[in-house]
């Protein structure tokens, strides 16, 4: 009888703008597979063909000024794509997944950021996630300023179009939801060098 891979491991990489969460992925995912363990990198907004066209919409400077809601809507649009197509069936095949940005994104910058009500927000990632929480989430802390300073010409929709008191409301969002659920967070100073800022994630994601 065929024996059933036991779920992966899911682990976000989240935070403010600036706190180097696609390096970090990286760096975890490398760190993981030199140790023989089945990989899976992913991001949102994107991870599938879906995905990636709605992040187009949501990221790009030129589709104008968007109301919160719709925002969280296509977010989660393309997360329900994404956990359908890409992160269940990898958990099911006992593959470890890391995420850079899942659901507290959402929370954070249209919640704590844009104004929507949270338990709103958090009824809509349920249906979009189909229930599934990260085993871990890794928080790349830094402060707004420094964040946004180091973006330096990269910048989306959402660093244009939004002023410094809305990326602040946006940490403030992210330090909140880590309190609240310490047991799956673990906050890291992401204004340390990059390769501190490493070693604290994989401590982290070994200590998990």
């Amino acid at each position: 009888m065929a024996m059933t891979p036991p779920r992966g491991r899911f682990i976000t990489v989240d935070g403010p703008d600036g706190g180097g969460k696609t390096t970090q992925a990286q760096r975890l995912a490398d760190a993981l597979r030199a140790r023989g363990a089945h990989v899976l990198l992913t991001r949102e907004p994107g991870g599938t063909r879906l995905g990636e066209r709605v992040r187009s919409i949501l990221l790009d400077n030129e589709t104008g000024v968007h109301a919160p809601i719709a925002d969280a809507l296509l977010f989660n649009a393309a997360r329900a794509q994404h956990v359908a197509e890409v992160i269940l069936p990898a958990l099911a095949a006992g593959r470890t997944v890391i995420c850079a940005r899942y659901a507290d994104s959402t929370l954070a910058y249209q919640g704590y950021g844009g104004g929507l009500p949270l338990d709103h927000l958090r009824l809509i990632q349920v249906a979009a996630t189909q229930g599934l929480r990260p085993d871990l989430t890794i928080l790349l802390d830094v402060p707004a300023e420094t964040g946004l300073a180091r973006k330096g010409d990269e910048l989306t929709r959402f660093e244009t179009e939004f002023d410094l008191a809305f990326h602040r409301r946006v940490r403030d969002g992210f330090l909140a939801i880590a309190r609240d659920e310490p047991d799956r967070y673990r906050v890291i100073d992401a204004t340390q060098p990059a390769d501190a800022v490493f070693a604290r994630v994989l401590a982290a994601v070994d200590a998990n």
